[in-house]
């Protein structure tokens, strides 16, 4: 278990308010809502399934709906020592988030999805340092298996290797991306038998006590196209905490004209957002409203034909702090910040 008695007191201070105005009790349900609010725990078997525990947040304390055939296992391995006392278990063939809700009047997660993100928006200190070893973790997988990539290598062989690196260190493959240069037109390319070739692109979203990295790495021939560090770096330099989202999504996709691209380029594929808990928390768009956060993580990644960057940072009080840096990745500075070039092979 990795949680902390003094955070969850703040989280609960935080949904209290979100209580008060919604006015009854909150159900929890999602991986996100659930595993940051619990500081980090499992909350699944199957990546491709529901959570198996849902939570009460209830005026006279938290209340815990755990899929009976689960239970031993959260409470020996996942869960803090108090909540084995609030535990509900529920048969195997109910949902516990079904199960929560129908225990008494509540509010669904989802009428009060934009305050929960607001709610877990900011980072407490352990959340900040687990996130920084996940990052590291996560940065150094691919520094060790794209080191001994060649252009025979198939793109399956590379994923699998790189599942393999995470796995080791207890990180979650939610999403492996590889791309050989027969591949790169595809913005999202699941990892196929071709060839790596010249030129090819590796993304990787791992999971590690409820918290997300998000990375996209080169190996091979450099596009020698620094433009693309030029559009993130809009994106960044709009990331003001108390900004609206969307006017931080408005000038970071102005920086694709301003930069020599298409200015529509960011229709063509999603430009990221803030993280955390979700892969994006939630993915900017031209509506989303809202209002960025000091200590907020960020996954920010422009891409156009060809490039692409994502890097998961860390919006502090001195400016920006990247979580999936691995040092002896090849980077060049950007407005005093280090952001990665491809990796040649060697």
């Amino acid at each position: 278990m990795v949680g902390s008695t003094r955070d969850r007191e703040v989280k609960q201070d935080r949904l209290a308010r979100v209580r008060t105005a919604a006015g009854g009790p909150l159900v929890l349900t999602s991986h996100e809502a659930v595993s940051w609010y619990l500081d980090g725990v499992r909350t699944h078997v199957s990546l491709a399934g529901p959570p198996v525990l849902a939570v009460r947040v209830e005026d006279a304390g938290d209340i815990l709906f755990v899929a009976a055939n689960e239970a031993d296992r959260q409470i020996a391995e996942e869960l803090l020592p108090a909540d084995a006392e609030r535990i509900v278990r529920v048969p195997w063939q109910t949902p516990p988030a079904e199960a929560a809700l129908a225990a008494g009047p509540g509010i669904p997660e989802s009428v009060v999805a934009a305050e929960l993100r607001a709610a877990r928006a900011s980072l407490l200190p352990g959340e900040r340092d687990r996130y920084r070893a996940l990052g590291r973790d996560a940065a150094e997988v691919l520094t060790d298996v794209l080191s001994r990539a060649t252009p025979d290598d198939t793109e399956q062989s590379v994923a699998a290797s790189v599942a393999a690196g995470l796995v080791a260190r207890g990180i979650d493959p939610l999403v492996i991306l590889v791309a050989g240069v027969s591949r790169l037109a595809f913005r999202h390319p699941l990892p196929t038998g071709a060839l790596l070739s010249e030129r090819a692109m590796i993304v990787v979203c791992g999971r590690r006590h409820g918290l997300i990295a998000n990375i996209t790495r080169w190996v091979g021939a450099d596009a020698e196209d620094e433009r693309i560090l030029a559009v993130e770096r809009a994106f960044l330099d709009a990331s003001v905490p108390g900004r609206p989202l969307a006017e931080v999504f408005a000038a970071g996709t102005a920086g694709y004209a301003a930069h020599g691209f298409d200015a529509d380029e960011w229709q063509r594929h999603h430009q990221g957002g803030p993280t955390g808990y979700a892969g994006r928390d939630p993915r900017a768009t031209p509506a989303t409203t809202d209002a960025l956060a000091e200590w907020q993580a960020f996954a920010w990644n422009p891409t156009a034909p060809g490039v692409k960057v994502e890097d998961t940072l860390l919006r502090t009080p001195e400016g920006w702090e990247v979580l999936t840096v691995d040092e002896r990745w090849p980077t060049i500075v950007v407005d005093g910040l280090d952001r990665p070039v491809a990796l040649p092979y060697a």
